[in-house]
């Protein structure tokens, strides 16, 4: 009985760590941002294809009208890891990891904006908070460095992005099972990845033993084990008790980048981190709430 409660827990602490080390391998690899994502993409993408094949096989064929969900979800996450994995070359780790979580803020606001959800004034009060805390991250950026200024905007951009995958998927998610939703995504994702590194004219081969290390781990820390490990936690556990342990996946890599990468945010940066991180909290709170208690048409 003990086993069931921790591992859960376990497995939501261990997709934290795998996500909080991407910053991590996209600075290590001797290599383009984007040509990073391709690999960890296609490398995770190839490693499941096993398991959808055999999902395949025992379960009923995905109607053809619904593939436009994961085909738009997977060119979403190509543009969302192109502009974060180059925004981490130009910007710290824990700044791009931070701005790059800021995808509740935009959800929310579509849904505002375009489906008319009403929104609490939570909400609002958070945006305000998190709106300031970016501020604070970005604006020394701009005034003391700004090439670190663009860097955060690019992971600003990856966050809108990321925000478009989780409206597609929400929706998709209701005609397709979670394994090969997840596939879909993966091949779409990849041939996207693929044309972008194309047109960037970016190096497909020549690179260092180290780096295709890196690209492997990548694939299978950050992409199989990270997001492996939150969807079996959010099969076991309230949202109430993931959402805001996901939000302190910025903090851990900012803690991480000390040791690893030899970053130390300034004291602004902090108080601005620990600013957006509450506000992104109070969002994400304000429109699960929203949406529990709206009921379904």
């Amino acid at each position: 009985m003990l086993q069931n409660k921790f591992l859960p827990y376990a497995a939501l602490a261990l997709g934290i760590t795998a996500l909080s080390l991407s910053a991590m391998f996209v600075r290590w690899a001797d290599a383009p941002g984007a040509m990073t994502g391709f690999y960890r993409l296609l490398i995770s993408t190839v490693l499941l294809t096993p398991f959808f094949i055999k999902q395949q096989t025992q379960r009923e064929k995905i109607d053809r009208k619904f593939l436009l969900f994961p085909i738009l979800g997977g060119i979403f996450t190509a543009c969302d890891f192109a502009l974060w994995n180059t925004s981490v070359h130009y910007t710290t780790a824990a700044n791009a990891t931070l701005l790059g979580n800021t995808s509740p803020l935009w959800v929310a606001l579509f849904a505002f904006f375009v489906f008319r959800e009403t929104l609490k004034g939570s909400f609002w009060f958070g945006l305000l908070l998190a709106l300031t805390g970016a501020a604070l991250v970005v604006g020394s950026d701009f005034l003391l460095h700004p090439a670190l200024g663009l860097g955060d905007l690019m992971a600003s951009g990856a966050a809108i992005f990321y925000a478009g995958y989780q409206l597609i998927t929400q929706r998709g998610r209701r005609h397709i099972d979670p394994s090969r939703y997840v596939w879909l995504v993966g091949v779409s994702a990849t041939v996207s990845m693929f044309i972008i590194n194309l047109s960037l004219g970016n190096s497909f081969a020549g690179y260092s033993t180290q780096t295709w290390l890196v690209f492997l781990a990548t694939a299978i820390v950050s992409q199989m084990i990270g997001y492996l490990s939150i969807t079996y936690a959010l099969g076991h556990l309230p949202a109430s008790v993931v959402a805001p342990t996901l939000v302190g996946q910025p903090i851990l890599t900012a803690i991480l980048a000390i040791p690893l990468l030899g970053e130390f945010p300034a004291a602004v940066q902090w108080i601005g981190g620990a600013v957006a991180l509450a506000g992104i909290y109070i969002v994400n709170q304000s429109h699960t709430k929203t949406n529990a208690e709206t009921p379904n048409a």
